[in-house]
């Protein structure tokens, strides 16, 4: 990929994100009411029409909507995210408090999915039996239609209060992500699990794969040296999608377990009307999702062998047909010179 290329991406992403921050800020600011009225406007509180006044403009929220816009723009560029009307707390600290949990949980989730994902893949084309490739290739359908609430509901009735494997109150650091990484990788192994499908299909279906076959060569040589190496491209752009979306999709799973993290800080400020702290959360989503896919699309051009090779391909018939141009040039200009020499002979 060029120089050129690689800063046209960058600059689309920082325009996607800029987007998505001025989208955000309009539909919040658009709510029929403010997350200072729904804290402070409150007759049990005895305050005065002056201390609400007050209030309001330590917030900003009687300020123009432009002049909010810009004021919050500015904030977000240099890391100031404001303070939350419900609890007082810099915006900041709060998503530095709940990042590493929900962290802990996507990353697990998408190794465990993306285990999960390979597989149900594998089994579906290379199992040892008709009814496991069957069964395989219509987990993914079922497993992606099912709601991820139900599922966690469905393994907290069965593992914590039937079973009793995973404790529901006092668990530990690592009991505590057990069952909520489970939840997460069905949901995520399931969109995975479907592209690598198709895209094993579509390279067992190559002439070369034939050719591998009739060599001698075995069914695990083909997979790991043959087929896979092809079929993961494909994957990798819809891990990228899926991993993005972690951020953002885990909060109804950690609302479900009563986990600490992005997705219990949305639930309460979606609950108060806590605008500079929903702000920040989608500005964050959307920054995770960007940086993910834009590394997914320069790396893309690197792994897959097809494009590097179609690259030196137009790079090696330039080079001929820009001699082939020079030396054109200089032959006209030589042809272009000799009636002037004859013309001196002449003349002498």
């Amino acid at each position: 990929m060029s120089r050129k290329s690689i800063f046209a991406r960058i600059g689309q992403s920082v325009l996607v994100i800029w987007a998505t921050f001025t989208l955000a800020f309009i539909l919040l600011s658009a709510l029929p009411s403010d997350a200072v009225a729904a804290r402070y406007d409150n007759p049990n509180l005895g305050l005065t029409p002056e201390q609400l006044a007050d209030i309001r403009e330590v917030y900003g929220a009687d300020e123009p909507l432009i002049s909010r816009y810009f004021s919050a723009l500015t904030g977000f560029l240099t890391g100031d995210f404001g303070y939350s009307v419900a609890t007082g707390t810099a915006v900041s600290e709060m998503l530095a408090n709940a990042i590493p949990s929900t962290m802990a949980l996507a990353l697990s989730a998408f190794v465990v999915g993306a285990i999960l994902a390979f597989g149900i893949a594998v089994l579906s084309t290379f199992g040892p039996m008709t009814w496991l490739r069957s069964l395989s290739r219509s987990l993914p359908s079922v497993m992606v239609s099912v709601p991820t609430f139900w599922i966690g509901i469905i393994l907290i009735q069965v593992f914590s209060f039937g079973l009793g494997w995973v404790p529901v109150i006092g668990a530990n650091s690592v009991q505590s992500l057990v069952l909520p990484v489970i939840t997460l990788a069905i949901a995520i192994s399931a969109p995975l699990a479907q592209v690598l499908m198709r895209s094993i299909d579509e390279v067992m279906d190559m002439p070369f794969v034939q050719v591998v076959r009739a060599k001698g060569a075995s069914g695990a040589w083909l997979l790991w040296r043959n087929v896979l190496r092809n079929a993961f491209l494909p994957v990798l752009t819809m891990a990228g999608l899926t991993f993005g979306e972690l951020i953002g999709g885990s909060v109804v799973t950690e609302a479900v377990f009563a986990r600490h993290g992005i997705g219990a800080l949305t639930v309460d400020a979606v609950a108060d009307r806590d605008t500079s702290v929903l702000l920040a959360i989608v500005v964050l989503a959307a920054v995770v999702f960007v940086l993910i896919n834009l590394v997914v699309d320069l790396l893309y051009p690197v792994l897959d062998v097809r494009l590097r090779e179609r690259r030196t391909a137009v790079n090696s018939a330039a080079q001929p047909s820009a001699t082939s141009s020079s030396a054109h040039a200089a032959g006209t200009s030589r042809n272009a010179s000799e009636p002037h020499e004859k013309e001196e002979q002449k003349c002498s």
